[in-house]
């Protein structure tokens, strides 16, 4: 069915086009209404008079430069037609090329990205789970030292164990902390980038907000869209605030400083196409919008300027401007 199309368009360039068609019947139809012309109306040179020839070249011209004309025309309209195929037919080879290259390419950088990112995330959960477990022990031997009560016999009434979490007990996180986790850590080596990025892991908010972080940055990774790559035009810690107090609208078109059409149109069309990768987008932009509220009213602007520099910050802008959040 995919060619059908294509033996279609062979055989009206072979055969006579719908424009060569009406320039013949008005060639012929001219040629007739002229002859017409000439056999109803009276010859007006009488008989034996010398013959005129400046006069026949003007018949002839009359007669025939009309004829040429409408041919010119539709041998213009039969060569911008193929031309016009032919720029389809480019434009498709093209299109084709490009998603090859594409392909290639998220083939290329997505496995990689992948690899990193699950031994990142393997690292974390095992300091994580260090830093739980030395918690813990410290907890049994605190337990062990506090004096414990006197039995209770049978017919009192149980005490409910009503435990502290450990997100209770934590400390709060600093925004030094927080900002270097947003980042996350730039390389295996980067100790202080693992270690705040374990302390975040401790505040329940932060850890949904790194969470759906890492989702959309893997998601964006297989497009081939990394925030390294991304020079987001600089803003100002004000709009930041009024955006964190819930300002909306074209009064916050320059915090979608991520410019990138490239990435842009690539995450637009994906969101269009991906319900997963959707869901995943608006699971972030939310928890982005939730800690930014809080997190501002306690920052400073040199805070707020270093937020906009760490890459969960320019995958907000990136995707806030990708759905319209900033329209």
């Amino acid at each position: 069915m995919a060619q059908q199309p294509l033996s279609d368009k062979a055989r009206e360039a072979e055969g006579l086009s719908q424009a060569e068609g009406i320039a013949m019947a008005l060639a012929v139809g001219w040629l007739i209404a002229v002859g017409l012309f000439f056999w109803i109306l009276p010859p007006e040179q009488p008989e034996g008079a010398p013959f005129d020839s400046l006069r026949f070249i003007l018949m002839l011209i009359a007669i025939f430069m009309p004829v040429g004309l409408i041919w010119v025309a539709a041998v213009a309209a039969r060569s911008a037609r193929i031309m016009r195929e032919e720029s389809f037919r480019v434009q498709a080879a093209i299109d084709g090329m490009r998603q090859t290259y594409l392909a290639q390419a998220q083939k290329a950088h997505a496995e990689p990205a992948v690899e990193k990112h699950l031994e990142a995330i393997a690292q974390s959960a095992k300091n994580t789970e260090t830093a739980v477990s030395r918690f813990a022990s410290r907890r049994e031997v605190s337990r062990i030292i506090v004096p414990r009560a006197a039995p209770q016999t049978p017919s009192d009434q149980p005490a409910l164990a009503l435990g502290t979490s450990q997100e209770e007990l934590a400390p709060p996180l600093e925004s030094v902390d927080l900002i270097r986790a947003l980042n996350f850590p730039d390389d295996e080596h980067d100790m202080d980038g693992f270690a705040a990025l374990r302390r975040s892991l401790q505040d329940r908010p932060t850890r949904k907000l790194v969470q759906a972080a890492q989702d959309v940055l893997t998601l964006l990774s297989q497009d081939g869209i990394y925030m390294d790559d991304l020079r987001p035009e600089p803003v100002s810690a004000e709009i930041w605030r009024r955006f964190a107090h819930g300002e909306r609208g074209r009064s916050m078109d320059t915090l979608g400083a991520v410019r990138d059409r490239a990435a842009l149109s690539l995450a637009a069309g994906r969101m269009r196409e991906d319900t997963i990768f959707r869901d995943a987008v608006h699971h972030f932009l939310r928890h982005f919008d939730q800690l930014l509220i809080t997190f501002e009213a306690e920052a400073t602007d040199t805070d707020l300027l270093e937020l906009a520099e760490t890459r969960t910050a320019r995958a907000f802008m990136l995707l806030g401007r990708a759905t319209g959040t900033f329209d």
